[in-house]
């Protein structure tokens, strides 16, 4: 059954067939503190009859939500360390996030910024704010790459996004504009004509980056959306959060970095999931992860191979944490794993040896 609007109270949820009544009080009380928004798209995409369907994992909210462990931190990438002033993160010299909005057509219950995102967030970057971001780029020529963020950027009506990503274009030092979403997969029918033409305001090369964790996601609406994009010269790749219960299977991960490979878009991240507050139960561990990217690497093109990264907390920065594949075996030699797990010496023994 897919409803008619957003879903934003435990009511709904309720309403809709995707909570049990009795679970309406902790998911209440989980919306105290954490926004909920739901699109038609999505819930018309949960099983209800499955109780770990991994669409309502990632969206339903659950009270296992309110439980924080000692390792967890309201900003666990280190935002608002590198942030020299409000909308602008500069963490790497050559690039910064432009974080024009803080609000998203749906939260995900594994969120990194959900202590700064929903109705009650950072909100949207008021003018002044804005100009004062836009200043601050301008003024920094090493900034090659200007990634919008929030929030969802896609979230913006297309006049307010063509008004900002305008406002980059006789900037000669930025080159490139990548814009981070979840609009193509949970709300496809607002990528139209308008929306894309916005994209293109920069005049810059334009990068989009899709936010998918499950093969189920990945609907003809949003393969056709992504198609509409392409087809209008926007370069897209894939972010994928490696989550417990949704996409901690080698064959769910195959499917997916396939059907994003399908539909032009270039699996770009594996992001190991970070440490916000209430999430531990979506979290592997770097060796699970890794084991996953291992059995990944034998099954799929390298088209479909992602990046495994994980983001220091702290704000240091991503670092790729893949399994080693290389040791070093003597002197000029190595050993090498394939893709099954054998190791072969390189360079290979001569023949007569």
């Amino acid at each position: 059954m897919k409803p008619d609007r957003t879903l934003r109270t435990a009511a709904d949820l309720v309403a809709a067939g995707l909570l049990r009544e009795g679970r309406r009080p902790e998911v209440e009380a989980v919306a105290e503190r954490y926004a909920i928004a739901v699109t038609p798209t999505v819930a018309g995409l949960i099983e209800r009859s499955d109780p770990a369907d991994p669409i309502a994992r990632q969206f339903v909210p659950d009270a296992s939500e309110l439980v924080t462990t000692p390792e967890e931190r309201d900003d666990p990438i280190g935002d608002l360390t590198h942030s020299p002033l409000e909308g602008i993160v500069h963490r790497y010299p050559d690039r910064v996030l432009l974080k024009a909005v803080h609000v998203c057509p749906v939260y995900c219950r594994f969120c990194f910024r959900r202590e700064m995102v929903g109705p009650d967030g950072l909100g949207t970057l008021a003018p002044e704010a804005l100009e004062r971001a836009v200043a601050y780029i301008a003024d920094h020529p090493e900034i090659w790459e200007v990634i919008l963020t929030g929030g969802d950027p896609l979230v913006l009506s297309a006049r307010r996004l063509e008004d900002i990503l305008a406002r980059l274009a006789p900037i000669p030092h930025v080159k490139i504009v990548r814009l981070h979403t979840r609009v193509p997969v949970v709300e496809p029918e607002r990528i139209d004509a308008r929306l894309i033409g916005a994209l293109r305001a920069s005049g810059k090369t334009t990068y989009l980056a899709v936010h998918a964790n499950h093969p189920r996601e990945l609907t003809a609406a949003a393969r056709a959306a992504a198609a509409r994009l392409a087809e209008a010269g926007v370069a897209l790749l894939g972010q994928t959060v490696l989550l417990r219960g949704v996409n901690d299977d080698v064959s769910v991960l195959a499917q997916l970095m396939r059907g994003l490979v399908e539909a032009r878009i270039k699996p770009y991240y594996l992001h190991h999931p970070d440490l916000a507050p209430g999430t531990a139960h979506f979290r592997l561990t770097i060796a699970e992860g890794q084991a996953l990217v291992a059995a990944l690497r034998g099954r799929v093109s390298g088209l479909c191979q992602p990046t495994y990264v994980l983001d220091i907390p702290g704000g240091h920065g991503k670092v790729p944490i893949s399994a080693a594949s290389v040791r070093m075996a003597g002197e000029g030699c190595y050993t090498v794993s394939d893709w099954q797990g054998r190791e072969h010496l390189y360079p290979p023994a001569s023949m007569g040896e």
